[in-house]
């Protein structure tokens, strides 16, 4: 009898990473895969783009907010919507197990799952969970993380680190064709800069700031974000993007050097794939503060730098910059020491072991 799994997550792009990694090694396996998101979220346009023949199913869901808003009064009562349109779904279905990324529209689902009596996996990707997680975990069968350190706050009976699950099309990646694309040589060393969906204002000046003094040292591949394109700016040596999407594995195997936002998804891929990298997390002003305590983590391994955002600017930039290419080595020592995370193959056996 062919399996059910039914994947949730949303919200951001961050909570359905995750869910597309792994779904096409359970397709290759033959299971029936199903995903519930919400009905506007941009997890209904990454899942109905790369998978379009997989059912998406829309549900109600509120907004989980940290601050005062007259709908959080209204919201409890739309989770309360999407755990019957949840539960409606999970009963057609019929999924032996349920996968969850996170994010405030798995909520619902996770305690749906729980009145269906559904083994749930949920995932957290942040050394702390995320408020959406931190609601799903009395509801869950399991629950992995991605740093060792998150454990600790867990149930321990039900929690295991399973490091981050990295797209198996990342190392697939080829160097001669990311310099092909680029045009880029072999004599300057190549750097990445990343800030994000959006971008990050000012990474993005720091980066233009100093831009002719980088170009001295380094190639450099600069995604800024949606309409931050600075056509002036043109000449040998960078490349603006507003994203990259295909071509991604390419250019990351020829970079030498990453600076980056400190979401968990992106800075473990830097990490298996040995990237030094610059953390710029984003401010506690702009965020719960998960990303300062992710790069935290990773400086206490040895294996990035951090500038924190308030200490941003043209100065500091340039010298921590200075700093990443001295510490070069160093970095990719301790990363090829550290603990190794679950493969796909890996969370698949575990996955497969849970259901019913």
């Amino acid at each position: 009898m062919m399996k059910r799994i039914l994947f949730t997550g949303g919200g951001s792009a961050g909570h359905v990473t995750v869910n597309t990694a792994l779904i096409p090694y359970f397709e290759k396996e033959g299971w029936d895969i199903t995903y519930i998101g919400s009905e506007d979220g941009i997890e209904r346009d990454i899942i109905t783009e790369q998978f379009p023949h997989i059912p998406y199913k829309s549900i109600s869901s509120g907004k989980l907010r940290r601050y005062f808003s007259w709908k959080n009064f209204s919201d409890p009562f739309r989770v309360m919507k999407g755990v019957f349109d949840a539960l409606s779904i999970i009963r057609k279905v019929k999924p032996d197990i349920i996968f969850s990324k996170g994010g405030f529209v798995s909520v619902p689902v996770v305690m749906a799952a729980k009145i269906a009596k559904i083994p749930v996996a949920i995932h957290e990707s942040d050394v702390t969970p995320g408020l959406a997680n931190k609601l799903a975990v009395p509801f869950a069968t399991k629950i992995f993380t991605t740093f060792p350190e998150t454990v600790k706050s867990l149930p321990s009976e039900k929690s295991l680190c399973a490091g981050a699950i990295i797209r198996e099309e990342l190392f697939t990646g080829d160097a001669s064709e990311g310099k092909r694309l680029t045009g880029y040589y072999n004599e300057l060393p190549i750097l990445m800069i990343m800030g994000g969906s959006l971008g990050a204002r000012k990474i993005n000046e720091a980066v233009r700031g100093n831009l002719q003094e980088l170009l001295l040292q380094f190639q450099i591949i600069h995604i800024c974000g949606k309409g931050n394109v600075d056509d002036f700016l043109t000449q040998k040596g960078y490349r603006q993007y507003e994203f990259i999407k295909g071509e991604l594995p390419h250019y990351l195997a020829m970079t030498d050097f990453v600076i980056s936002r400190a979401g968990s998804n992106s800075i473990f891929e830097f990490l298996a794939l040995k990237k030094p990298m610059l953390l710029i997390p984003l401010s506690r002003e702009a965020s719960r503060g998960d990303q300062i305590l992710n790069a935290n983590s990773f400086v206490k391994h040895g294996y990035a730098m951090k500038l924190e955002e308030e200490d941003l600017n043209e100065e500091s930039f340039m010298a921590s910059v200075n700093e990443l290419k001295a510490n070069r080595d160093t970095m990719i020592q301790h990363m090829d020491k550290g603990e190794k995370a679950f493969t796909i193959q890996d969370m698949y056996k575990e996955l497969s072991t849970m259901s019913r």
